[in-house]
């Protein structure tokens, strides 16, 4: 006769999972002794291993009940259900892992590889990271309500980073998020950008501005990020 931490031991468990196999019913647990301990037998044994076996090969423990008192037809059967719940539980563990993977990526995670790489080629001409973030934001919603015009508006953004002139504007702006609204430098600023879109962007379906809605949301955000940014908004519109 064995006490439970005999038992365990010669089956290669743990005590807590012996009691554990006790309360899902799956081991029964024999009388205590004159001493007030319980003494197992060998069926005891043999019941425990055939149950660490199932255990270890993946079973639940909510089916090794059954497949413990099947019949050899009704246990391959229930071995190819396992089985197959395995494969589709290892198929979604493969997805999680990929998706935890694009997460390494940073920006690739939330939007698309064109705007990502826009997001890449700010940081890379030296835009403050508080400002690419600001864009992304913008981007992870445009791209939500109007996938199509995102990839437009994406490409004549792309087109526009490769102006030098664009790309002093835009540094210029990114500077220009901590200065007071009331700064002299802002009328200039507002007035280049108004010249620069004018003279690069004459028809709306080239794809550097969004749609209306976007636009007028893009706008608020500026406005709650930057007092000054909104001042540049509010002169380049005069």
């Amino acid at each position: 006769m064995l006490t439970i931490g005999q038992l365990a031991g010669y089956a290669g468990v743990t005590i807590k999972a012996v009691r554990t196999y006790h309360d899902r019913g799956l081991l029964p647990e024999p009388p205590r002794d004159t001493s007030g301990y319980r003494r197992y037998g060998a069926e005891h044994a043999v019941q425990l291993v055939k149950i660490r076996t199932l255990a270890q090969a993946g079973v639940p423990l909510a089916r090794i009940r059954e497949l413990l008192a099947a019949g050899p037809e009704r246990f391959g059967t229930a071995i190819d259900e396992i089985d197959r719940a395995l494969r589709q539980r290892s198929a979604e563990i493969r997805r999680t892992r990929q998706r935890i993977a694009q997460l390494q990526g940073g920006d690739r995670l939330f939007v698309s590889e064109q705007v990502a790489g826009y997001l890449d080629r700010l940081r890379e001409i030296g835009i403050s990271e508080r400002t690419v973030l600001l864009e992304r934001e913008l981007w992870i919603l445009l791209q939500a309500v109007e996938p199509e015009q995102a990839a437009a508006w994406a490409a004549g953004k792309l087109a526009a980073i490769a102006d030098p002139e664009f790309r002093a504007l835009y540094l210029d702006y990114d500077a220009a998020f901590d200065w007071s609204p009331a700064d002299p430098r802002l009328p200039a600023l507002a007035d280049r950008t108004r010249r620069w879109y004018a003279e690069n962007d004459p028809e709306p379906e080239s794809g550097l501005l969004p749609d209306p809605a976007i636009a007028r949301l893009a706008a608020a955000t500026a406005a709650v990020s930057s007092p000054a940014w909104a001042r540049i908004a509010e002169l380049t519109r005069r």
